[in-house]
């Protein structure tokens, strides 16, 4: 039996966490959308499946199901939320819409036992679980029992131990189910007998195979960042192909202090994997004059950037494949949401496409790898801690953290308080704390007195937010004293600006990029 879970995603919102929970516990997992799951049941050959929850509801006409090769492959399924409810509905159960909702914290009543909740709660227990639905399950099907309930689902934890079909009205991927994880472990482990034997090790060695089998002997170009990404495919595919391998990196004038330098030695220097850094701020600058919307911005980036890179491209001569730092939440993305995975400089966004008179084919060894496990991968691979554990820094950079017209006095005074601030959190021993953080140059100016002069200056906006995939963040709660050194470090430092706020903003679930 083949040690990997196939999840079938119904829309929800939190359906990577599953993924992520399943991974955790070292198995291997995809994530495929309902509409194309019927050949991923068979192509797959999972040792067990997993039904995501969903926004629809199970009793209205045209909503989604589980292919049926699902409850004919012999193995065992477990649906949460809307997976149960569809899980039940097929199998000859009843859903309605209930009479009152249930969003949030619940208390779980445990009625009965089950290898799903071995040694995570006992009969008798009453642990809180989230949970989120408007409908609930009224009959079940055949062969089922009840193993737990709650006050507005009586049919919270059902189990058909012969078939080993199991379903959860509430949501075990999520933080806000203690012991939930263990769950979906116990499921991965205990009920669909997988391993949990799958690392980063033995990911960098499939990898590096599949690499050498796709390319051959063939060249492989690479638009290098210096962002985690594609900084950690090239130095994979380097150790894979050697020096078939060149990467471009176009210097749009946007990037954070140094970083290019930073960039170049580590690669060029360091790894002494080839690299052509192209100083190409002036030609940015020009075609970003005098635009304002953040949009626009994004799309002259995304193409210009497109445009040197394809002209660096034709010097090599000889590439037949482009390397991208795809990542897996960006393949599921495009896959649910506009039917196929578009073919884009990943690194800058997908704000502009590949053209296609480039005809290159693509090598993408990340796609399969979350944030945090590309990070791991990078660690394997021997990059630095301080280099593998930076911030996410947005291909458009700057540019996006200065709203309204950009300049190269703007993007210097910026470059400058960012460095600063990003100093005075390392300095706090806060910076791996923190998921990201960065300043803003907000397109207002203050008057103000410094000494005994007068000044009218730019205002600095700080942001700092904690999240552990990006999909959901909250704003880090600094105390007054580090606001105080950051600012007057800002003030005194950062000639240009008079003013330093902070900004609270959160990230609500569901968002799709913090900037």
């Amino acid at each position: 039996m083949n040690d990997r879970i196939l999840i079938i995603d119904f829309g929800s919102q939190v359906t990577q966490l599953i993924a992520r929970r399943i991974r955790e516990a070292g198995v291997y997992c995809e994530i495929v959308p309902f509409n194309n799951a019927e050949n991923a049941v068979a192509d797959f050959a999972p040792a067990g499946i997993i039904l995501s929850g969903g926004p629809a509801s199970v009793h209205e006409a045209d909503t989604p199901r589980a292919p049926q090769a699902v409850f004919e492959a012999g193995i065992p399924v477990l649906g949460i939320c809307y997976g149960q409810m569809a899980m039940v509905e097929q199998l000859g159960g009843s859903i309605e819409a209930g009479s009152e909702r249930e969003f949030g914290r619940a208390s779980l009543e445990v009625i009965g036992d089950s290898p799903l909740i071995d040694g995570v709660w006992e009969k008798g227990a009453t642990p809180t679980v989230w949970m989120s639905h408007g409908d609930r399950v009224v009959a079940m099907p055949d062969g089922f029992e009840k193993v737990g309930v709650s006050e507005n689902a009586p049919f919270a934890l059902i189990a058909d131990h012969e078939r080993k079909y199991y379903g959860l009205m509430f949501h075990p991927e999520v933080v806000h189910t203690p012991e939930g994880a263990k769950i979906l472990a116990n499921f991965a482990h205990k009920i669909a007998g997988c391993g949990g034997d799958w690392t980063m090790a033995h990911f960098k060695t499939e990898a590096i195979a599949a690499i050498r089998k796709q390319v051959g002997d063939k060249k492989v170009i690479c638009g290098l960042s210096g962002g985690v990404d594609s900084s950690v495919a090239a130095t994979l595919i380097h150790e894979a192909i050697g020096d078939q391998l060149t990467c471009i990196l176009v210097d749009h004038g946007l990037m954070r202090l140094n970083e290019t330098e930073q960039v170049v030695d580590m690669f060029r220097e360091h790894y002494h994997i080839p690299l052509i850094a192209v100083d190409a701020s002036v030609r940015f600058l020009d075609a970003l004059k005098g635009v304002s919307d953040p949009e626009k911005k994004r799309k002259i980036i995304g193409g210009l950037f497109i445009d040197i890179f394809e002209e660096e491209a034709q010097k090599i001569g000889g590439a037949e494949f482009l390397a991208q730092g795809t990542l897996y939440p960006d393949v599921i993305e495009s896959v649910s949401f506009t039917g196929g995975p578009s073919v884009t400089i990943k690194s800058h966004h997908n704000v502009g496409g590949l053209p296609e008179r480039m005809n290159l084919k693509l090598v993408e060894p990340l796609r399969e790898l979350f944030k945090d496990e590309v990070r791991d991968l990078g660690r394997e691979l021997g990059l630095p801690d301080h280099f593998v554990g930076r911030h996410p820094f947005p291909g458009p950079g700057l540019a996006i953290r200065i709203p309204g017209d950009i300049t190269k006095e703007k993007l210097d005074v910026l470059r400058k308080a960012d460095a600063v601030y990003l100093d005075e959190i390392r300095n706090a021993g806060l910076y791996d704390t923190i998921w990201q953080a960065f300043a803003v140059l907000l397109p207002v100016q203050t008057v103000g007195v410094m000494g005994d002069a007068r000044t009218y200056d730019h205002v600095c906006a700080l942001r700092a937010v904690t999240s552990t995939d990006g999909m959901t963040a909250d704003f880090y709660p600094y105390d007054m004293e580090f606001l105080a050194r950051a600012a007057t470090r800002i003030i005194n430092e950062v000639k240009g600006i008079n003013r330093v706020v902070y900004d609270v903003t959160s990230k609500p679930p569901g968002t799709i990029e913090w900037e």
